[in-house]
């Protein structure tokens, strides 16, 4: 016997009831969190390559995973700003915490990766 599970999103609960869903699977609060922090773990891994490479992978990584944390943290912060409710309520509470976590993660290291890089740059 196989189970099959098939994510729907509906934005309200009349509508999840009328698709046979008795919870919300995926609100557009969690797609949002979900988005935002699939940026931050993104931006946090190529901070980490701008940092542990910094001839290779070079600077511009290091900035654009700067930008990318520092939007993924600041999206976490106004979707847990705005969540209406706790964990389980369907407003992505901890998608915001995780992109929040993972945006400042992100942030750090991409500074400290432009750091390095500026001293290990060759003066012409």
């Amino acid at each position: 016997m196989s189970v099959a599970f098939v994510a729907q999103v509906c934005t309200t609960q009349a509508e999840c009831a009328s698709q046979g869903v008795d919870t919300f699977v995926g609100t557009p609060a969690r797609i949002w969190a979900s988005v935002a922090a699939l940026v931050a773990l993104a931006s946090v891994a190529t901070a980490w390559l701008a940092l542990a490479r910094p001839r290779r992978i070079g600077r511009k990584a290091a900035i654009a995973a700067l930008v990318a944390g520092t939007v993924a943290a600041v999206n976490g912060a106004v979707n847990l700003a705005v969540a209406d409710g706790g964990l389980g309520t369907g407003n992505g509470v901890a998608g915001g915490a995780i992109a929040l976590a993972l945006g400042l993660t992100a942030a750090t290291l991409s500074w400290r990766a432009l750091a390095r890089s500026r001293t290990t740059e060759p003066i012409s």
